[in-house]
């Protein structure tokens, strides 16, 4: 199936793309690590089911240096050994403030509070806002149908100059 619609080719579409990218360029820019950032992405983006999502943060991952044995392992990041304490805080808050309608609660007191030993106010708010702007992205994507696979890394950076 093809893309329903570019965004990108609307004019009110490539102007809010420019404005969401912001907010997302503020987040790569605040002290929460590369790494945690593209993984919290990366989990997000596989439980929402979205492709294009999945292909671009996986390959912006192993185009910073991260490893294939840590990306492959993402989905099942609670039965292995490759990621800190921090990042499985950030995964657990990643995958629980993604499933809302899932998780009557929300996000659960013990994985605020494993999020909160590791993480300081300014990584906190970093980490509680890609969560809302990736599960936004994620959502974009899959109204227009926009599929994965022909991504390139710093593709989207490029694509808003």
């Amino acid at each position: 199936m093809d893309a329903r619609f570019d965004l990108f080719a609307n004019e009110l579409g490539l102007t809010f793309a420019k404005r969401f990218a912001g907010a997302g360029l503020l987040i790569q820019q605040s002290p929460l690590p590369r790494s945690t950032q593209e993984l919290v992405s990366l989990r997000a983006s596989q439980i929402n089911g979205c492709g294009h999502c999945v292909d671009l943060h996986t390959k912006e991952a192993a185009a910073a240096g991260e490893s294939a044995v840590r990306l492959n392992l993402v989905a099942a990041w609670r039965e292995s050994t490759v990621f800190t304490e921090a990042e499985q805080a950030a995964l657990a808050l990643a995958e629980e403030g993604t499933r809302l309608g899932d998780a009557h609660h929300g996000v659960s007191d013990e994985t605020w509070a494993r999020v909160r030993k590791h993480y300081d106010d300014d990584r906190t708010a970093a980490l509680v806002v890609l969560v809302a702007l990736i599960n936004a992205a994620n959502r974009l994507a899959a109204i227009v149908h926009r599929k994965g696979g022909a991504y390139e890394p710093g593709m989207f950076a490029h694509a808003l100059d």
